[in-house]
Parts: C-alpha cells; sequence; structure tokens
C-alpha cells in the first residue's frame, strides 16, 4: 500500500511519518523543504520535494498512491488570502485523487468546517471538504478542536493566556500529536469507505479559566486568564508581521469560540483523544520556559 503525506514536518505531519514507519509502511512525503526532516526519516521513506501550490507537481508526485494525507500547510506570505489558499490547495488535492483515482483520503479539517462560510480561515477547509467530498473516492474528513500549541509562548512568560473567547466558554482542546495518531490508523486501516466525518476533541471541554488554573500548577507560575478582544488581537497580529487578509482569516475564526456556535460533531468515545492539557503542558511548555529562565 503506498500512502502519501503532506506536510510531513509539522506537529501533524510528522506523528503520521513516524506511526507509518512504525507500521513497517514506507510512506511517499510530500515536502517544500527536505532538509527540514528528521533525518532518520530519510532511508526510510519516499522524500519528493513538491510545493502543493504547483497542481501539475502534486498530481505527478501521487501517481500509484493508495491513500492519502492531505493537511495544508499554514501560509506564510502575508500578501496571500488564507482561505483562496486552502481552496486552491483543496482543489489541487481533489484534481490529485480523481486523475489517480486514489481509494481513500484523509483530510486535517477543523471544527466549524460545517458552516461552509462565515468563519475565517476555516472557510478554505469548508471548501477543501466540498472539493474531496465531489470526488466520488472515500474521504474522510477530521474536525479537529483548538490546538495546544495555538498556545502564545509570548504571552505565558508574561503570566497570562488569551484567546478571543469569554474565558468561562467551554471548548474541545487537543494534543496535536493526538490527531496524527488517527490519521494514521485511518490510513493504515482500508476498511472504510465513503464520505465521512470525525471530530477531535481532546480529552476533555474547557474554559479559558480551566487553562490556565492547568497551566499555573504544570508550568510552576501564575497564569491568568483574559479575552482578547477582535480588535486587539488584529493589532497583535498585525505588529507580528500578518497581511490584512491573514489577520482577517485568524480573526473570523473566533466565530467557532461563542455561545451560539453549535458544534455538528457531538463528543463521543471516537472523538475523544488521551493527551490532557496538563501532560502536553508539563512536558513541552515547562522545559521552554525554565531553559529561557535559566538564561
Amino acid at each position: 500500500m503506498r500512502i502519501v503525506v503532506t506536510a510531513p514536518t509539522g506537529n501533524i505531519g510528522s506523528r503520521v511519518v513516524q506511526l507509518l514507519l512504525q507500521a513497517g509502511a514506507r510512506p511517499t512525503l510530500l515536502a517544500r523543504h527536505p532538509a527540514r526532516l528528521d533525518p532518520r526519516v530519510l532511508d526510510r521513506a519516499d522524500v519528493v520535494r513538491v510545493d502543493l501550490a504547483d497542481s501539475d507537481a502534486v498530481v505527478r508526485a501521487t501517481r500509484g498512491a493508495d491513500a492519502l494525507f492531505w493537511l495544508a500547510p499554514f501560509v506564510t506570505d502575508p500578501d496571500v488570502d488564507p482561505v483562496a489558499w486552502n481552496a486552491q490547495l483543496g482543489a489541487t488535492a481533489a484534481r490529485a485523487v480523481t486523475e489517480n483515482g486514489i481509494a481513500r483520503t484523509v483530510f486535517i479539517s477543523s471544527i466549524g468546517a460545517e458552516q461552509r462560510t462565515g468563519v475565517g480561515e476555516i472557510d478554505g477547509l469548508a471548501s477543501t471538504e466540498e472539493f474531496l467530498g465531489a470526488t466520488g473516492s472515500s474521504v474522510l474528513f477530521l474536525r479537529c478542536g483548538y490546538f495546544y500549541t495555538n498556545l502564545d509562548l509570548d504571552s505565558l512568560r508574561h503570566g497570562v493566556v488569551r484567546i478571543p473567547a469569554a474565558v468561562d466558554y467551554a471548548q474541545p482542546w487537543v494534543d496535536p500529536r493526538d490527531i496524527g495518531d488517527i490519521a494514521a490508523a485511518r490510513l493504515l486501516y482500508g476498511g472504510w469507505s465513503g464520505r465521512n466525518v470525525q471530530a477531535v476533541h481532546g480529552p476533555e471541554d474547557l474554559t479559558l479559566i480551566q487553562v490556565a488554573q492547568i497551566l499555573t500548577e504544570a508550568l510552576g507560575r501564575p497564569i491568568r486568564a483574559e479575552t482578547i478582544s477582535e480588535d486587539a488581537l488584529r493589532a497583535l497580529l498585525r505588529a507580528r508581521g500578518f497581511g490584512d487578509k491573514q489577520v482577517e482569516g485568524m480573526v473570523g475564526m473566533a466565530a467557532v469560540m461563542r455561545p451560539e456556535f453549535v458544534a455538528e460533531d457531538k463528543r463521543s468515545i471516537v472523538t475523544t483523544t488521551p493527551t490532557t492539557l496538563a501532560a502536553w503542558a508539563h512536558a513541552r511548555l515547562r522545559p521552554l520556559l525554565q531553559a529561557e529562565a535559566a538564561t
């Protein structure tokens, strides 16, 4: 079975690659910057230098694939509209699936994609769901919760955690590596077909107040919860060099953090993943902050 993996160096993609290798598969990795791959992976995988914006190159690189892991990398060009970028890549994925007869595709989507519009950058993921769904091939949309890795390290250095949501609003928080676990399992298991949706909710829904309490204990320093207004978030993102369309794409995603938003996909044993925020923060964030404090 030939499995093709996009974005193989990210938090999710690298986990998918690791699990595929441990399962005995030899995946094909589509990488824009192959030098960023773990050197230990190179002799156990086939690596193709590909820019996912190059539709013809993606189609060539996916010929003969039985399964495709599709994750659109974050757009770094401040002049590019992330909604249009995600939609463009989604059209490329659908073209590759159709022209190459790829039997199964696992796509990393988001909670809120079911809205189809009005959710900022997620609108582009919704377009990708539609493109892939129209291919007639089997596809799985993993609609993921709020990533632990979205926590802003600079804000934590100053003892605060901020998101554009009320501090008492509970939402799913998830470790990206757990998303990779589900994706790899689905890529390796050939017993599913049709158009499927599976949410990835993490171990529990958390309010920002609970997040701050968990981080306080895990990091050994006081962390307080604050709601950041959309205008303040815009100013912060612009100060960090993001373009106007990028800013609006990220601010628009706050629509899934409002009380009136009701997710289509309910929590179940299938959507619940194991890694707690406390365990993740202790293993990932605490060493970083301790190292900085020691210098």
